[in-house]
């Protein structure tokens, strides 16, 4: 499992910058660069600030680095059997609203 770092504050899963779900899916079947990736995984904060609760325990299951990353960005050198085999990687997308604004910035592609 690759250690799993999230800047997506604005997600319901993100607690201090980890992930609280076990498994997250990286989306991209096309991908040639990172900013064609997301977190499908992605969640919105519900109610109130989209800061409201970010470092609380929301679900009621602590965060770990460490998550199973599924991966659909095929052409990531990363990628193998749809499975992430990065070290670490990195979610971006700060303030993002949808999946679609959120990415797999340790993307790189293996195409030639």
């Amino acid at each position: 499992m690759p250690d799993l770092r999230c800047t997506v504050q604005t997600c319901t899963h993100n607690q201090n910058y980890y992930c609280n779900l076990d498994s997250i899916v990286v989306g991209g079947n096309s991908a040639k660069k990172a900013a064609e990736t997301s977190c499908d995984s992605f969640e919105a904060r519900k109610g109130g600030s989209a800061y409201a609760d970010a470092y609380s325990n929301m679900e009621g299951k602590e965060a770990s680095a460490k998550s199973s990353v599924a991966c659909k960005a095929t052409e990531c050198m990363y990628n193998k059997a749809c499975q992430c085999h990065a070290g670490k990687i990195s979610v971006e997308g700060g303030n993002a609203c949808h999946c679609g604004e959120t990415e797999c910035a340790t993307f790189k592609c293996g195409c030639a």
